[in-house]
């Protein structure tokens, strides 16, 4: 009887399965959040119009088109059946999500992976042809393939999967792949552990393994994932940036990115002599990202985007609709990667928001213009907009501390410290809004910084469930969610001592949906 039970229970699953992927994929945000107006629904980040998102995946510019494909859940809020979801912008901030392009199999799960534009026809499916190289994930990782001709509107798996078998190791996945012209080859850059092997093949079908990378070096607290290599050149100079992220083992607990800066040779990565971890971003949601494939060589730019979460609670934060099918998950907004060099001759990577964020941004309105002092300053946010961008500028000595809080009408406050004598900002969102999902969410996360002057700019963004600082042009950043009841509507501004100059500016976004 209980094998019965059994049967019928699989096949009642296999039938809503079924069922399920008939539904058009245009069809399925009518029982959803349609207008995307949720009360935690992010307003200029993109989310997924229904259930789970992590990663993003397969980012590639082809055609005018800015590809955003993300592991994805089609069935339900937590994770699970992995897929690949997808999604075009032709700005970085306006997305259109489209039909889900890849979807589990015999091999198993869609897990992490690239899209590459194959200008060579390297591997036989046509010029021009979009290329994913993903990770089958069933009973053991592999990597494999599938490719386009409609600019990723489907894609065919090519018949002799997996391109690259696992050689016995639990971890083995997230490929990221580039031509290499110099060799004439693609080189993959794979987590295979705690290390990064790299691979390299003339067709994207057979590969041959060159190195391996990150024995005795950098943040080894958790499992290294989602590998990124490529090269950034500061004024004559260009360096190699590998991208590792973590997890758990981030400076604030968790997930986050930490990067090496060396030189890639064609074979193997050597890293430069720094003082390893260095990390991307200094919040608790910032994980997973990857950079841009095929952008323009006129633009030259290297952009990122990355999972606004964190896997201490990314299966237990608010949902940004309701019902079976809620949206659970977002991103950061997209990130141009620079490489800076400080008066010792350092290197570090900056880190901002795209530039294509200001044409969407109401006029600058000036809020506050002067010398602040000890007293607390209140400013109200005009227009009680769905999201905004606050810049600060001030002037500090070393003993001062000043306080920003933000807050809502409900009383619920995020906070930012610019604490000069311990050279940390820290961000506190312990009343932020709704914190008791997970006892890992609430706290106070510190970002070390050297105030080498005494001038310092933060560009604020505000979404409904999210705040990413910008500090000095993105000299450091800081991702958090935070989920109030209503937007942060006002704030106050505090300095523990003394006084000094300030200026505050306020610039509103509206909805990208």
């Amino acid at each position: 009887m209980q094998l019965l039970h059994r049967f019928y229970a699989y096949t009642i699953l296999l039938l809503a399965v079924f069922l399920y992927s008939c539904i058009k994929e245009e069809d399925k945000d009518i029982i959803v959040d349609k207008g995307y107006s949720g009360l935690f629904r992010p307003q200029v980040h993109f989310s997924s119009k229904y259930n789970w998102i992590n990663d993003p995946n397969g980012l590639v510019y082809y055609e005018g088109e800015y590809h955003l494909f993300f592991q994805h859940n089609p069935f339900g809020s937590g994770w699970g059946y992995m897929s690949w979801g997808h999604a075009v912008s032709t700005d970085l901030i306006h997305w259109k999500q489209l039909n889900v392009a890849l979807k589990p199999d015999a091999l198993g799960d869609i897990f992490s992976g690239c899209v590459v534009i194959d200008k060579n026809n390297t591997a036989g499916f046509g010029k021009d042809a979009m290329i994913a190289i993903y990770t089958s994930a069933g009973s053991s990782q592999h990597q494999s393939i599938a490719f386009s001709t409609d600019k990723g509107r489907s894609f065919i798996k090519y018949r002799n999967n997996p391109v690259l078998s696992n050689p016995g190791r639990p971890d083995f996945r997230d490929p990221k792949v580039f031509w290499y012209e110099p060799v004439k080859q693609w080189i993959m850059s794979l987590a295979t552990g705690q290390t990064i092997s790299f691979y390299q093949s003339p067709d994207l079908k057979v590969w041959t393994k060159l190195s391996e990378f990150g024995s005795g070096i950098g943040a080894h607290g958790g499992v290294w994932e989602c590998p990124d290599l490529f090269p950034l050149k500061f004024e004559d100079e260009t360096k190699w940036i590998l991208l590792v992220s973590i997890n758990p083992g981030a400076p604030n607990g968790g997930s986050g990115t930490q990067y090496f800066i060396g030189e890639f040779n064609g074979v193997t990565f050597i890293a430069d002599p720094y003082s390893y971890p260095l990390w991307l971003d200094y919040g608790k949601d910032n994980y997973a990202g990857i950079t841009w494939d095929n952008i323009p060589e006129e633009d030259g730019r290297r952009i990122q985007i990355a999972w606004m979460n964190n896997w201490e609670y990314a299966g237990a934060i608010p949902t940004y609709s309701s019902g079976g099918n809620a949206s659970r998950g977002g991103m950061t907004l997209p990130r141009a990667l620079s490489l800076v060099k400080n008066e010792q001759g350092n290197f570090s990577i900056n880190n901002e928001v795209v530039s294509e964020i200001n044409a969407f941004g109401s006029a600058w309105t000036t809020l506050y213009n002067g010398v602040l002092s000890s007293d607390e300053k209140s400013f109200s946010i005009p227009d009680s907009p769905g999201a905004y961008h606050l810049q600060l500028t001030t002037s500090l000595s070393d003993n001062q501390i000043l306080t920003l809080s933000w807050v809502n009408d409900n009383n619920d406050q995020s906070q930012i410290k610019i604490n000069v004598p311990e050279n940390q900002i820290v961000f506190d969102r312990r009343e932020s809004g709704k914190v008791s999902f997970s006892n890992y969410f609430p706290g106070v996360f510190s970002c070390p910084f050297d105030f080498e002057t005494d001038s310092i700019t933060l560009d604020v963004y505000v979404d409904q469930s999210s705040i990413e600082i910008i500090v000095n042009d993105g000299v450091r950043s800081i991702t958090n969610q935070v989920f109030p009841q209503s937007i942060y509507n006002k704030l106050n501004l505090s300095l523990n001592t003394g006084s000094g100059f300030s200026s505050l500016k306020y610039r509103r976004f509206n909805s990208i949906w």
